[in-house]
C-alpha cells in the first residue's frame, strides 16, 4: 500500500477531529430533549449519540497513533486496530440490548404527551450533519483506502439512515400524539435504533477481527509497518 502524502493525512486527521468536536454537543443536547419529552426513541438516541461519540473518539486516536508511528510493525498496527474495534463493538453491542429491553418495557405502556419538538429539530440538524461528513469520507476514500476511513463512511451512512428513522418516529407523536398507532411508530423507532447498534457492533467486531488476519502469521515477526499512514 502506497503512503498518503503529508497534506491527506492532515486532512484525514482533521476531518476526525472535526467529526467528535461536532459530535460532542450531540449527547447533552439530546440529553436535555429527552427531560421534555416521553418519547423512548428520544432517549434511545441519546444512549446511541452518546456510544457514537466514544466510537468517534476512538477512531480518531487511533488513526493519531498510527499516522505518527511509523516505527510500528504491521502486526502492531493489526493488533491496536483490533483492540480499538472490539472495544467500539462491546459498547455497541450492550447498548443494543439495553435499548432493546427499554423499548420493550416502556412501549407497552405507552402514554401520549411531551414535547418532541426539540428532539426533531436536533435530529434533524444530525441529518444534515451527517450527509455532509459521509460525503466527506467517501471522497477521502476515493482518494487511497484507509481502513479508518472506510469505518467512517460505513458509520456516517447508518447515522442518516438512524437519523431519519427518528425524524419520522418524533414527527408522528408531534403530529398525533393521541393516535392509536402513535405509541407502536414510537417503539418501532427505538427497536430501529437497537437494530442499527446490533448491526454497527456486529459489522465493527467483524472488521476487527479482519484486521488482523490481514498479516499472514509467520510473515508478521517480519513484515514491513504499513504505510497507510505518514508521520505529520
Amino acid at each position: 500500500m502506497n503512503s498518503l502524502p503529508d497534506n491527506q493525512v492532515c486532512r484525514r486527521e482533521r476531518t476526525l477531529l472535526a467529526a467528535v468536536l461536532l459530535s460532542a454537543w450531540a449527547p447533552l443536547a439530546t440529553g436535555v430533549a429527552v427531560i421534555t419529552s416521553r418519547s423512548t426513541t428520544q432517549l434511545a438516541d441519546f444512549v446511541r449519540r452518546t456510544v457514537e461519540l466514544i466510537a468517534l473518539f476512538i477512531s480518531w486516536r487511533v488513526f493519531r497513533y498510527l499516522a505518527r508511528g511509523r516505527e510500528l510493525d504491521a502486526h502492531t498496527r493489526a493488533r491496536v486496530e483490533r483492540v480499538a474495534g472490539l472495544s467500539v463493538a462491546a459498547a455497541l453491542g450492550c447498548s443494543a440490548v439495553v435499548m432493546s429491553a427499554l423499548a420493550l418495557s416502556r412501549g407497552l405502556s405507552y402514554r401520549p404527551g411531551g414535547n418532541v419538538y426539540p428532539g426533531l429539530a436536533i435530529a434533524g440538524m444530525g441529518l444534515v450533519t451527517n450527509l455532509w461528513f459521509w460525503r466527506r469520507y467517501v471522497g477521502l476514500a476515493r482518494e487511497q483506502y484507509s481502513s479508518v476511513i472506510e469505518a467512517q463512511c460505513h458509520l456516517y451512512r447508518a447515522k442518516a439512515l438512524v437519523d431519519l428513522c427518528v425524524i419520522t418516529a418524533l414527527a408522528a407523536v408531534a403530529l398525533a400524539p393521541s393516535h392509536g398507532a402513535t405509541g407502536y411508530v414510537d417503539l418501532l423507532g427505538s427497536l430501529a435504533v437497537a437494530a442499527y447498534l446490533l448491526w454497527s457492533a456486529l459489522r465493527a467486531a467483524r472488521t476487527a477481527m479482519a484486521a488482523g488476519d490481514s498479516v499472514p502469521g509467520p510473515a508478521r515477526a517480519r513484515a514491513r509497518p504499513v504505510d497507510e499512514y505518514a508521520e505529520v
